[in-house]
């Protein structure tokens, strides 16, 4: 018998309390997915999922939160890498900033967008007056909401995969004569490749399921402003069958993306 088959049997029983409480717990989590899914229209599912107004929200959603993950790995990966390696006073108010909306109340989020990038907003009247961009109500706002919850995501997962990254090889590459910019495209950003992809997968989820902002921004207008989560909200008024449909869409994103991070986040045993 091996040493750790021996530690494992030779492990104390967990204390009951914990076990009930543990247990409540998952009841507690689990149990509106069982209602949700016990509620469904398996029959329907196909013909639900196919009707024009759904069919709009997901492509709608899947181009919006495409389009705001492609900006925050433009934006996100250059501000984790300033966050990790380079030293200045305020770092950490940056970073605090940076993280801000992952804890902003959604509906706050869009209020500070409209008063952003709205038409009379501090920098949105200097973009519709001069050069007839009106983000709110709009697709493009869609993706300025996305991106302005959901980069994050991306930037936090970067800056922890560049803390445990070892500097060595960047020190190496330094002596040799490569300059910044050469380290960092050529050596940083391959050696980072799994933080950056499992950042700009959680960034996409989470684009995906943005709802408050969204609705406080750019509106719930079918076909141009209208995702997946906006689409849910409306169909509970009229249609609870396809409301529950595009649910259970949502729910199987969400658990595909934690089961392609699980090794991320923990390990296998």
């Amino acid at each position: 018998m091996t040493a750790p088959r021996l530690a494992r049997r030779r492990a104390p029983r967990p204390p009951l309390v914990l076990v009930v409480l543990a247990g409540t717990g998952v009841v507690f989590v689990t149990l509106p997915l069982v209602a949700l899914v016990q509620r469904a229209p398996w029959r329907q599912l196909g013909s639900l999922l196919v009707r024009p107004g759904v069919v709009d929200a997901l492509w709608l959603s899947m181009v919006t939160a495409g389009a705001a993950t492609g900006v925050s790995l433009v934006l996100g990966v250059p501000l984790a890498w300033v966050l990790a390696r380079v030293e200045f006073s305020g770092r950490r108010v940056v970073r605090a900033l940076v993280t801000l909306p992952m804890v902003l109340p959604p509906v706050v989020a869009g209020v500070a967008l409209l008063f952003a990038f709205g038409r009379r907003g501090l920098v949105g009247q200097w973009l519709d007056t001069p050069l007839g961009i009106l983000l709110p109500f709009s697709t493009t706002g869609v993706v300025v909401a996305q991106t302005f919850v959901a980069m994050p995501f991306l930037v936090v997962t970067v800056e922890a995969g560049l803390r445990g990254a070892d500097r060595r090889y960047e020190d190496a590459a330094a002596t040799l004569g490569a300059s910044r910019w050469t380290t960092f495209r050529r050596l940083t950003v391959p050696m980072l490749a799994p933080a950056i992809a499992a950042g700009a997968l959680l960034c996409w989820a989470r684009a995906l399921g943005e709802f408050g902002a969204t609705i406080t921004f750019a509106g719930n207008l079918q076909g141009r402003t209208r995702t997946l989560p906006l689409a849910v909200f409306a169909a509970l008024e009229g249609d609870r069958e396809a409301a529950i449909a595009l649910s259970l869409v949502l729910v199987v994103i969400s658990l595909v993306v934690l089961l392609a991070l699980r090794d991320r986040w923990w390990a296998p045993r």
